[in-house]
């Protein structure tokens, strides 16, 4: 009996020995000989991943493939019908076109393996851009100690308001690391969460997150309705010397009106690790000593990815033995 087809996209760095055990030993795996988008197209239309069930992808992959749209599902092979996403983060993903192909095409991701790597990253531009080292950090490299005249004072953590915008497992995972520093945490989601998954944080509105927060973290996912839900409007709200920390993703905040708030004082301070287009940043965020830059490294360690490689296996495995994701994204939570 011929072994069903699994389609890989990018490379397997860290749990290559649990995929030979788990997918490649039950299934035939197809590579695509693409270098960019179009000869991908172009290969799909060939027939060449005819037969393939399932397909693993990574975040680099987007090189070859370009944006998992409507454009390229419409020449997915039919037979195609779960997409495993490594990465906790899936805006590369149109879900929508995914769900709207006939059959669709279900799709997963790693939530929570990169909730721990994340929330750390989140914690230290938090640290960092409160007490202001980095305008300090750059002084010492340039042979001027703590920089001529003298930065401003920092600020401590302890009894600053965290606004928390999108209480996922990264935010809840953040509320603990943040308490820890004796920060008071209050958050704002789509739906409130019951207490114990909240654990006690303080539920407001938008607005009141905006208006009560001394430092404000974005931990919410990319789509059509987060988009620069962070522009001027946003920042005119918020407390005068306000710190904005973005681990999320860089396009839900508008960087143009981030850099604005920054330049009126509005915005004390900012840590980022993401941006809007990658690896290219608004030149008014590098030119600004007190924002802290960290290149997307929020998952950048051995454990993370060993675990989000391990994660994503696993729901290409339960794919092809059980016809089923582990971990389908909410979009499509009713078509499992």
């Amino acid at each position: 009996m011929a072994k069903p087809k699994v389609l890989l996209l990018g490379e397997i760095q860290h749990a290559g020995a649990v995929w030979e055990k788990s997918v490649a030993s039950i299934a035939d795996v197809l590579e695509p000989n693409s270098t960019n988008r179009a000869e991908f197209l172009e290969e799909c239309k060939s027939g060449r991943f005819d037969g393939v069930v399932a397909a693993y992808r990574t975040f680099d992959s987007v090189a070859v493939t370009g944006m998992i749209d409507q454009e390229l599902v419409a020449v997915l092979p039919k037979s195609l019908k779960f997409l495993s996403h490594n990465g906790a983060g899936y805006d590369q993903v149109d879900v929508h076109a995914c769900s709207e192909r006939d059959p669709p095409i279900l799709v997963s991701n790693t939530p929570t393996a990169v909730n721990d790597a994340t929330a750390d990253v989140n914690m230290f531009l938090i640290i960092g851009a409160l007490r202001g080292f980095n305008t300090s950090m750059l002084a010492l490299r340039d042979g001027k100690w703590r920089g001529s005249p003298l930065p401003p004072l920092g600020q401590d953590p302890q009894g600053k308001v965290l606004g928390i915008l999108g209480m996922g497992g990264i935010g809840r995972n953040l509320k603990k690391k943040a308490e820890a520093f004796e920060m008071k945490v209050i958050y704002h989601n789509r739906r409130k969460l019951d207490a114990e998954l909240c654990g006690g944080a303080e539920y407001v509105s938008f607005d009141e997150l905006l208006a009560k927060s001394d430092v404000l973290s974005l931990n919410l996912p990319l789509n059509k309705h987060t988009r620069h839900i962070i522009s001027d409007a946003e920042f005119a709200k918020m407390k005068q010397g306000v710190v904005i920390v973005n681990t999320a993703r860089g396009a839900v905040i508008d960087e143009a009106a981030l850099v604005r708030a920054l330049d009126s004082g509005r915005v004390r301070s900012c840590g980022l690790d993401v941006y809007e287009e990658e690896p290219k940043i608004h030149p008014g965020l590098v030119a600004n000593p007190n924002v802290m830059l960290v290149p997307h490294m929020g998952t950048w360690t051995v454990e993370t990815q060993t675990a989000m490689e391990e994660w994503n296996i696993g729901n290409v495995q339960a794919a092809i033995e059980k016809g089923k994701l582990n971990s389908i994204v909410p979009e499509q939570e009713g078509m499992a």
